[in-house]
């Protein structure tokens, strides 16, 4: 006989106006009713703890709602960091001879390799990591976030866990799946350790603050504040993972878009990162591969654990079990992108989106806002003093048919700030310019 158990449905999400969240600030509000399932199956109850939905999906169903409302309304999104421009011709012409070649006996292949294609990683290892990093340290996968997720399998439970504030919630919201933190306490998750970033600090946390964890998430540029830390800070940041025998995960999706040469693109420019850091980065924001999926992990041969066993070897393991390689054509695409005329045309899509930034940044400081980020990074972080951030995203919204992405859904340090993505056509870009002079110009 099958198992009746009791649950709540028809959830609706409403907002919470008094009490801060750390991701979008929603309740979740349910009809009293029952449903019947056969399940004995008790659900992972880390999932409960999570704030409502997770940000970007979120963000997407206050969009749809605002559309119906306002059926004419031409929407410009400035909110998730989802590129909008052509793929560069060499890079899409390379993928699809490789798609072509399917077709042929001479050119279709099957599965690969899962640490990816020999070519691809050695020319990763050599573009990005000169004398730094060797080929077989490069693991090629379908992005960062996909990665950052497998990272957090491969350290399982029981790990203190620290990450900037504010920060990527993929951080956040995998380390609660997995088990490692208590309760969320109306403003972050007990068990984190948040390193705070604001305008105080020039965004780098006070490490002299900071308790020790076995894990260590940063990432410069950093998403969402666009800023970059310098080799100075890096060099802090990584004695203080090696005083304290931490892991440190090294987020650079953002490092080709550094300007600043007191910023290095990469952790392993500084010594003795490679026995303490694994890197992830991704083709996403470089080639506008947001849909394509590729990307790639660092991970050290000199990383050891505490008992002297392999973080590379436990990589590769994890690799090649949960994960069958990312597309081969694909990675031909990637090879590409690594060719002197692919670089050229990635760099220039790069600095086609530090343009628009140059753009927006310039917009709200003659506005008379406080701005930060829009120089190394392809987001431009917008102080709105005293008011909440989802109640700013609404009014943007509102008023300008702009989407926005809240700085509350970064980190409890986020509030009271917004974030602008660059990613946009230009055309896009300067009719946002236009509504916001028109909405906020004469404050």
């Amino acid at each position: 006989m099958a198992l009746l158990i009791q649950k709540p449905v028809g959830c609706t999400a409403v907002p919470l106006r008094n009490k801060p969240q750390r991701l979008p600030s929603l309740a979740v509000r349910c009809a009293a009713a029952t449903e019947q399932s056969v399940l004995r199956v008790s659900r992972n109850e880390n999932f409960g703890k999570l704030q409502a939905g997770y940000l970007f999906p979120e963000i997407a169903r206050r969009r749809r709602a605002h559309q119906e409302k306002n059926p004419d309304a031409q929407i410009i999104s400035l909110g998730i960091g989802d590129t909008t421009e052509p793929l560069p011709q060499y890079i899409a012409d390379a993928m699809a001879k490789a798609a072509a070649g399917l077709a042929t006996r001479e050119g279709y292949s099957g599965y690969g390799a899962e640490q990816g294609q020999g070519p691809l990683r050695e020319a990763l290892a050599s573009t990005f990591y000169p004398g730094m990093v060797a080929a077989d340290e490069v693991f090629v996968s379908d992005g960062s976030k996909c990665d950052i997720s497998r990272l957090q399998v491969m350290f399982g439970a029981n790990k203190t866990i620290a990450a900037q504030d504010p920060s990527y919630p993929v951080y956040v919201d995998t380390t609660v799946m997995m088990g490692n933190t208590g309760a969320h306490n109306g403003t972050g998750f007990d068990g984190i350790e948040y390193m705070v970033c604001t305008p105080q600090n020039n965004f780098f946390p006070d490490l002299s603050k900071t308790k020790r964890t076995d894990i260590i998430f940063f990432c410069s540029p950093n998403n969402p504040t666009g800023a970059a830390a310098t080799r100075d800070q890096l060099k802090q940041l990584v004695k203080f993972a090696r005083d304290n025998g931490s892991l440190l995960v090294y987020d650079a999706a953002y490092a080709l878009y550094i300007s600043n040469p007191d910023c290095p693109k990469t952790i392993y420019a500084i010594e003795g990162a490679d026995e303490v850091a694994v890197e992830t980065c991704s083709f996403s924001k470089y080639a506008g591969f947001t849909g394509v999926r590729l990307g790639w992990t660092v991970v050290p041969k000199k990383l050891r654990y505490a008992d002297g066993s392999s973080v590379h070897a436990d990589w590769n393991r994890v690799m090649t079990t949960c994960f069958n390689g990312a597309s081969n054509i694909v990675q031909a695409g990637g090879l590409a992108c690594l060719q002197p005329e692919g670089l050229k045309e990635m760099y220039g899509l790069i600095n086609f989106y530090k343009e628009n930034a140059t753009i927006l940044k310039k917009t709200f400081q003659e506005m008379g806002f406080e701005v930060f980020g829009g120089e190394d990074a392809p987001y431009v972080w917008v102080g709105f003093p005293g008011k909440p951030s989802w109640d700013v995203f609404a009014e943007i919204l509102e008023k300008c048919n702009i989407v926005t992405t809240p700085g509350s859904g970064f980190g409890p340090a986020g509030e009271g700030f917004v974030r602008a993505s660059a990613f946009g056509s230009r055309d896009n870009i300067m009719e946002a310019v236009r509504r916001f002079k028109e909405v906020y110009g004469k404050q």
